[in-house]
């Protein structure tokens, strides 16, 4: 798995350079956490990876995300899960830039390829967000992504590697559009108060 991590993450020089990690840093750990479940099985049935967003580590970020199993292999690209502040930024961003989100999310190649990862939206708008507005539908979502869901038997082919860059390739600018301003919002929280060093 490692080796895997390593040779996708070489690739990825070309068209995510901004998520290169060491391949230690991405293997996700195989216990579960089992704290909040009825199921107190240990370890997952799955290995898996995930390549942050440089600059993003602590909170996540948009990224990629691989996983293998006895029965599937999931490829996943976006922002899962964010905390508060990043949901908040994503949707003020799409305010304004939501015929570019459109452009990305229905591209027709990607979304022969992959699917739309289950946005969780909710019912109306949040709070202070226009209920009309043309981002209305994807400002209720409360993560933005896409997914792809191959059979096992595809992770023991030789071309295994090429097959997942070729998924994460053309997930590659959502992904980069969903950082911009989750970005912007870190580079924020770094800037001193007053300017005062």
């Amino acid at each position: 798995m490692l080796a895997l991590i390593e040779r996708l993450t070489h690739g990825m020089e070309a068209y995510a350079p901004e998520h290169l990690r060491r391949p230690q840093k991405c293997m996700l750990r195989i216990y579960r956490d089992t704290r909040f479940s009825a199921d107190k099985t240990p370890y997952k049935t799955h290995v898996a990876a995930w390549w942050t967003r440089n600059g993003l580590e602590k909170t996540s970020g948009g990224g990629y995300y691989l996983h293998v199993s006895a029965t599937e292999l999931v490829l996943a690209a976006g922002v899962y899960m964010p905390p508060k502040e990043q949901l908040f930024a994503i949707r003020n961003y799409l305010l304004e830039h939501h015929a570019e989100f459109r452009r990305l999310i229905e591209n027709k190649k990607l979304r022969k390829k992959m699917e739309l990862h289950d946005p969780q939206a909710l019912t109306r708008p949040p709070k202070g967000f226009p209920a009309d507005h043309a981002a209305g539908e994807w400002i209720k979502w409360r993560q933005w992504g896409v997914v792809a869901t191959l059979p096992a038997a595809e992770a023991i082919k030789p071309k295994l590697a090429a097959t997942i860059e070729g998924y994460f390739r053309m997930a590659a600018p959502l992904v980069d559009f969903l950082n911009v301003p989750l970005m912007r919002a870190a580079a924020k929280r770094k800037d001193p108060v007053f300017h005062i060093y």
